[in-house]
């Protein structure tokens, strides 16, 4: 989605959502940020504040940077580590039980280079149930990783990813399928 057809001559946002932004800039920086790192309830509480969708027993960790909390669905029990960035100029949706490592960072916006005002383009970032993103990666605007997927460290996602894999690299490709110990275990006795 375009937001402005411009961005060397006028904002890509609304005021509102600017003056938003200020707001919870000032609020995060104060009540957010500095809080104690077991507080994932008044968090949450910051979060529906301003906006988010939380679910229960989310935890999102004082260092996260969060743009806009407004364009955020956090599902029940899952976690965001420090040092996470979500640029949420679209829409973020995280499932249940899925975990963000530090340093990951989901990006809702981009610019379109090939039109002369440059203007901010959003597509929303959906993150399936069960998934883990380890350690700084970088996922792109308008990408979807299914259910149960694991985006190895470091990793960049250029596009979506498929449910119950193993992905990694740069870009990212699926490389294996996602098993549990568990599973493994009951096969090798099952011989």
């Amino acid at each position: 989605m375009s937001i402005n057809v411009d961005t060397h001559k006028e904002p890509s946002f609304s005021l509102r959502n600017r003056l938003g932004r200020i707001s919870w800039q000032f609020f995060s920086l104060l009540l957010f940020r500095f809080s104690p790192k077991p507080f994932h309830a008044w968090r949450s509480f910051l979060l529906r504040c301003f906006g988010a969708k939380v679910g229960q027993g989310v935890h999102v960790y004082p260092g996260v940077k969060i743009w806009a909390p407004w364009n955020l669905e956090l599902s029940d029990e899952c976690g965001i580590a420090s040092g996470a960035t979500l640029y949420s100029q679209g829409k973020i949706c995280i499932g249940r039980r899925a975990v963000i490592s530090q340093g990951v960072h989901l990006v809702t916006g981009t610019h379109d280079y090939s039109q002369p005002g440059f203007p901010l383009v959003t597509a929303p970032i959906s993150i399936g149930n069960q998934v883990w993103i380890a350690a700084e990666a970088f996922v792109h605007p308008g990408i979807t990783i299914g259910e149960g997927c694991v985006i190895g460290a470091r990793s960049v996602v250029t596009k979506d990813m498929p449910k119950w894999m193993v992905c990694t690299g740069h870009p990212c490709v699926p490389i294996k399928p996602r098993t549990f110990a568990c599973e493994t275990k009951m096969l090798t006795t099952d011989r």
